[in-house]
């Protein structure tokens, strides 16, 4: 069971490629899920500890919002055992 999860998406590649590069340097998180969701939207998903998690959100964001722009960004504290099969 995940104990958080955080996403950051860009409607860029690079920028999200930076925002991932950003979360694992900030923060103890793995990235779960790499997601072109087209459009050029590119989706990041961390998991790790809630304040872990919520570091590297941040951090990502603050990467990516140099190069590109962020769509969306947010942190799930304790997510659902049915969120947990959306990353299987």
């Amino acid at each position: 069971m995940l104990k958080s999860l955080g996403t950051v998406e860009t409607r860029s590649l690079v920028g999200a490629m930076a925002a991932a590069d950003a979360m694992l340097k900030a923060a103890d998180v793995r990235i779960c899920d790499f997601s072109l969701v087209g459009s050029g939207l590119v989706a990041v998903v961390v998991s790790g500890e809630v304040a872990a998690v919520q570091a590297a959100v941040n951090s990502g964001l603050s990467a990516a919002e140099k190069i590109a722009e962020v769509v969306s960004f947010n942190v799930i504290p304790n997510p659902s055992g049915e969120v947990n099969k959306l990353l299987e």
